[in-house]
């Protein structure tokens, strides 16, 4: 099986949220779950694809922590499209099918980007008592302040997570969660974690942010495509964005590997289209032989 290190959501490598793609040969069937979630330890990166070839520009791919499988993951998405464009499987503009347990998705390629349907947004609850939001905010590290006029709120476009809003880039990039803690309070709202952000106050960027997965042995991620189409979600529908918006979030700065996440929203006929994508560098290739 061909097998590709990828770092997406960035033009460079060593930028981004690199993932392992592992590229099945057309025909063969998925390898046991045990297996995948095994190769995902192995490799040691937050989530790794693997994707079966169905033809016609039609994939089936299944995402994998070290620790469990995931019904999608953004940031390894990008890198698989990337990866199958790279190895001449498909090529740019070319609008494929990708089939996720979190429903089919259209992906878009582009000269130099990825772009890739988001689950029908969910709104799942808001955080809005006062003992609920000491405590969420405690275990980030942090104090609640009734600042910034927004509530967490749990969102999924894929994957359910807790959306954090901070009054500064200062606030949320001095937060340092308990993750055992966290790891906990997540479990027990059923989410994959914390996507916190801060509203950028710079031309041409729309929101600073941080995510945090422990639950899923992901301490902090550098860029995370579920969790942006989430996030384009709650700021629509905080009012914050309006409808046809494209926008820009910056995650990963803490971390040293700042990425760019591009994500665009569409409201029409009662139903929201969110896509998020971007770009990707391959670092590495060679077989796995499973």
């Amino acid at each position: 099986m061909r097998f590709l290190i990828v770092d997406a959501f960035s033009k460079r490598l060593f930028g981004g949220n690199p993932a392992g793609i592992v590229i099945l040969p057309k025909g063969l069937d998925f390898p046991s779950d045990e297996t995948m979630v095994k190769t995902a330890a192995e490799l040691r990166y937050s989530e790794t694809a693997f994707v079966s070839i169905m033809g016609n520009n039609e994939f089936r791919t299944r995402y994998f922590t070290p620790a469990a499988e995931v019904a999608l993951c953004g940031h390894a998405t990008v890198g698989a499209f990337c990866a199958l464009a790279h190895l001449g499987i498909i090529k740019k503009e070319d609008t494929c099918i990708n089939h996720t347990m979190a429903g089919d998705l259209e992906i878009e390629v582009g000269d130099e980007y990825v772009m890739m349907d988001m689950a029908t947004p969910k709104e799942i609850s808001t955080i809005s008592d006062e003992d609920s939001l000491r405590e969420l905010y405690n275990v980030l590290g942090s104090e609640y302040e009734k600042t910034t006029g927004l509530l967490p709120e749990i969102i999924s476009t894929g994957l359910p997570d807790i959306i954090v809003p901070f009054p500064s880039k200062e606030a949320l990039n001095a937060i340092t969660p308990n993750m055992k803690a966290l790891a906990a309070l997540s479990e027990r709202y059923n989410v994959v974690g914390v996507y916190a952000f801060s509203v950028a106050t710079e031309e041409n960027l729309t929101a600073h942010t941080r995510d945090f997965a422990p639950l899923y042995d992901i301490d902090e991620e550098a860029a995370t495509g579920t969790s942006s189409g989430a996030l384009t979600y709650y700021l629509y529908k905080n009012h914050l964005i309006e409808n046809n918006s494209e926008v820009i979030f910056l995650q990963g700065e803490a971390m040293g590997r700042p990425s760019e996440i591009k994500a665009t929203l569409c409201f029409s006929d009662g139903k929201c289209k969110v896509k998020v994508g971007g770009n990707a560098v391959i670092l590495a290739e060679g077989e796995i032989y499973l």
